[in-house]
């Protein structure tokens, strides 16, 4: 399959990007392909205006590295604009109903990303707004992160057969990942202790796209099982943010989904080792691994900035 080339089967007709299971296959591959795209172009020193005069408005209920610098900076190379809104420069961090917000910022900017913590929220942005809706990350999903993943996937593997291993807490990454490895066909076998597996009910969406894909997934509490064979494997910090005064607690049930030597002497010789960002060496992952040979960390990173960018473009540009 070659991305660089991908004809897609329908019109990208998506209004937001909510949620990776209210994607078809095709969307994927079409924002994948056009990350690819754009990518290239930038290595050659070209940044199409897809976006010129184009206002993001970001709003940050939880902090972060990459997702606002990737937006802010990718925006910037489409020819647009980005408004930074953390919670304490909003009405809607003071009781504004996010009605209200949605309605007013409609008016005034032409895309909304969103970091924050109820999925329930983007979801209302989306609803009750009338311009395009990106969610950043919520405690549920972390579609933007996917896409990068699976981009990077493809860049390392050139395909998307194989198999993707996660071992850790079944939080927001393994739960978009289980679903974007599903729609595209990737298998992806996940470990995570008992009582902390993903989210039922996205689990139920990633079989359902599994059913269509052909894609075998396995959940399981055995990080050497899942690992055995393995393409890729993904590990994510053991408390994610928001958790951390749970994390004494919590790590008690981690101490064997450490991804070591170990663990990566069970996968493929070709392996590849992903990780979201940021990283607790000696914790989730040792120094040798994140560090070491297989690591595509920084890879993955990157390609944040260039799959946004492709989201960017396909929901905001003038139709």
């Amino acid at each position: 399959m070659d991305l660089l080339s991908y004809k897609p089967k329908n019109a990208f007709s998506s209004k937001h990007l909510l949620r990776l299971s209210n994607y078809t296959s095709d969307e994927i591959l079409q924002v994948i392909s056009l990350a690819l795209k754009l990518k290239k172009q930038l290595k050659e020193g070209l940044m199409p205006p897809i976006l010129a005069g184009k206002i993001l408005a970001m709003i940050f209920a939880k902090s972060s590295t990459r997702t606002r610098v990737s937006f802010e900076a990718g925006i910037y190379q489409l020819g647009g604009t980005a408004q930074f809104l953390s919670s304490s420069d909003i009405q809607l961090g003071r009781g504004e109903p996010i009605s209200d917000t949605a309605k007013v910022l409609s008016r005034m900017v032409d895309g909304i990303m969103i970091r924050t913590f109820a999925q329930s929220d983007v979801e209302d942005l989306a609803k009750f707004g009338s311009i395009p809706v990106i969610n950043g990350l919520t405690d549920l999903l972390h579609p933007c992160q996917i896409l990068a993943d699976l981009m990077t996937y493809y860049e390392y593997k050139g395909s998307f057969s194989g198999k993707l291993a996660y071992i850790g807490d079944g939080n927001n990454v393994a739960n978009s990942l289980l679903v974007g490895c599903a729609k595209l066909g990737l298998d992806i076998s996940a470990a995570c202790p008992k009582g902390y597996g993903p989210n039922s009910s996205v689990l139920a969406a990633a079989k359902a796209a599994a059913e269509v894909s052909g894609s075998n997934i396995v959940i399981t509490d055995d990080p050497k099982e899942a690992a055995d064979g393995a393409d890729a494997v993904y590990t994510d910090v053991w408390a994610s943010m928001g958790q951390e005064q749970d994390a004494k607690e919590k790590y008690r049930h981690f101490t064997k989904y450490q991804v070591n030597a170990e663990l990566i002497s069970l996968c493929k010789d070709d392996v590849i080792f992903l990780h979201c960002l940021p990283a607790h060496r000696g914790e989730e992952v040792t120094e040798d691994v994140i560090d070491g040979p297989h690591s595509v960390i920084f890879d993955e990173a990157e390609n944040r900035l260039h799959a946004q960018k492709a989201v960017m473009a396909l929901l905001m540009k003038d139709k």
